[in-house]
């Protein structure tokens, strides 16, 4: 009786014991959230010229890159042949189970309207334009006060004939990939920022229908540059490469435009007006992983927010005036404050 007791004893202490480890391990079990389970994936759809552009495009592989590394994120990136393909490269990766679908390619607008509520369980963005859809976030960037500051820089420089390169013209020029709202933001505020400085600053502007096509850039540019422009800014993508090509040949500035194109040129690229997409795709990814990015409508980003910005010009700011760049940082300043209205040709 007394053994029966004992053993009776042992297996209420073991069972104890086993519903302390129990317990605890209970305790110690991690809570799974939606991204333990199944890796975030985000994809990008590029917009006309693609990867190589050194501008826009490669601006957002790089956030899309660095979101890659240090967020954890599966990507994957795609270059259309052609615009028109936008419905179908949206539909497929939405049903291939991407979290996050990025076009950069802003005549997607209308196809998006249309796919966005056929797949309410994924995250659509788009850039340079709004789309008023529930599970869609627009980007916005205002680059007509970034141009503005180009336009002043350009037109302090142009009447500067102690300048390396400039001539006695107060001629500045303007080559744009197509003659579209999207690109006369840029040239309105380019205008606008010259005429600030100079009302009698003049600016040759023109268009070459492509985003990738660097020879009619460069026969544009050195068209304008003949007429007396001795400052050109170019707002086409690849084809802007053939505008930086043609300032160096002929020893003129170029104005890079959405990356930091300075290096291209080095000494012939006065500045670029950068857009900071690399860094809205990063922050788009991290507030997909965050579960913050149904709040984000729609984001608009001009000099305040950093969303645009003229470069650091490590290779041109020892060639003009300290004082234009004093300048150019009250009249940022004044942007920001609200004492100068840009206007923005987008809005109506």
């Amino acid at each position: 009786m007394k053994k029966v007791k004992s053993i009776f004893a042992m297996l209420l202490v073991l069972i104890f014991a086993l519903s302390i480890v129990g317990c605890g391990g209970k305790k110690e079990e991690p809570k799974k959230g939606a991204s333990d389970n199944k890796k975030v994936k985000v994809a990008l759809i590029c917009s006309q010229g693609g990867l190589g552009d050194r501008s826009y495009n490669d601006s957002g592989y790089f956030g899309l890159e660095k979101a890659s590394k240090e967020l954890g994120v599966d990507i994957k990136v795609v270059e259309p042949k052609d615009v028109s393909e936008g419905e179908k490269y949206l539909t497929e990766l939405a049903k291939a189970g991407y979290n996050l679908v990025m076009t950069l390619e802003y005549s997607h607008a209308d196809i998006l309207k249309n796919v966005a509520p056929q797949f309410p369980d994924t995250r659509f963005a788009i850039f340079n334009i709004e789309v008023d859809q529930p599970n869609v976030t627009s980007v916005i960037f205002k680059e007509h006060e970034g141009s503005y500051l180009a336009g002043a820089l350009a037109a302090m420089v142009t009447k500067d004939a102690k300048v390396q390169g400039m001539n006695d013209k107060k001629v500045i020029g303007f080559v744009g990939g197509i003659d579209s709202p999207g690109i006369n933001k840029f040239l309105v505020g380019y205008k606008e920022g010259a005429q600030s400085i100079d009302k009698d600053v003049k600016v040759l502007s023109g268009y070459t229908n492509s985003f990738g096509d660097p020879g009619k850039g460069k026969e544009m540019a050195l068209s304008q540059i003949e007429q007396g422009a001795d400052v050109v800014y170019q707002v086409a993508g690849g084809t802007g490469e053939g505008v930086i090509s043609a300032a160096k040949d002929k020893n003129v500035f170029a104005i890079g435009v959405d990356s930091d194109q300075d290096y291209i040129a080095k000494g012939n690229v006065l500045t670029s007006m950068m857009k900071r997409t690399d860094v809205a795709v990063y922050d788009l990814v991290k507030a997909l992983k965050d579960g913050k990015i149904s709040d984000m409508k729609t984001l608009s980003l001009g000099l305040k927010e950093n969303g645009v910005q003229l470069s650091s010009m490590q290779f041109t700011k020892g060639k003009i005036p300290a004082e234009y760049l004093t300048k150019i940082e009250q009249i940022k300043k004044d942007i920001i404050d609200g004492k100068i209205k840009v206007t923005d040709v987008t809005q109506k």
